[in-house]
């Protein structure tokens, strides 16, 4: 008898002006259950960030995709949001038997049957899991790319469309980490 591996995917940073789109991708142990798991935004960030390493230490398996802003500005927001989720299954350690994917849009080409759930990150703990890895690992990302590039405030709005980012952007027009398909810089990129 095979135990079916489900993997839950969700993904964070589909909205922002900056930054990449980022997957996660979790398939739990049954045997090891995560109290508090929930859709990401429902979490504070110190509960985020304390749900992290849980989930990364009771899982079966977890992995991470990435779709740069490069891409995401060639394939487009959907097609980069598809290609990081199909990254995130193709870094599990394991082969799931089955994927669910919160939203309404599933990828091409995933490895087994899947299927998307409206709202599931509230009612799948899979896809709340992924769904917390993507948000910490692109949070984190965002405050490095502050660092390098400390004018545009990344490390406070995570590269959301904010009046400082807008601003930012106006004095000093984008940075390689912009996405500029966007509406609002291809306004500040001419």
């Amino acid at each position: 008898m095979s135990i079916e591996l489900i993997c839950g995917i969700d993904e964070a940073g589909r909205g922002p002006w900056a930054g990449p789109v980022t997957a996660g991708a979790v398939i739990l142990d049954a045997g090891r259950p995560i109290a508090g798991l929930t859709d990401s935004k429902k979490l504070s960030e110190a509960k985020r960030l304390a749900l992290d390493p849980l989930i990364k230490e009771r899982a079966l398996t977890w992995g991470l995709g990435w779709a740069s802003p490069r891409e995401i500005d060639a394939l487009n927001i959907r097609q980069a949001n598809h290609l990081a989720m199909r990254r995130a299954v193709e870094a599990l350690a394991l082969m799931p038997s089955a994927i669910i994917i919160d939203g309404n849009d599933v990828p091409e080409e995933l490895p087994c049957p899947a299927r998307a759930i409206i709202k599931g990150d509230l009612t799948e703990p899979a896809i709340s899991a992924a769904s917390i890895l993507a948000k910490t690992a692109r949070d984190r990302l965002m405050v490095k790319l502050d660092a390098q590039y400390p004018d545009y405030g990344f490390a406070r709005h995570k590269g959301y469309g904010t009046k400082a980012h807008a601003e930012a952007l106006a004095r000093l027009g984008p940075c390689p980490e912009h996405r500029l398909s966007f509406k609002p810089l291809r306004r500040s990129a001419r």
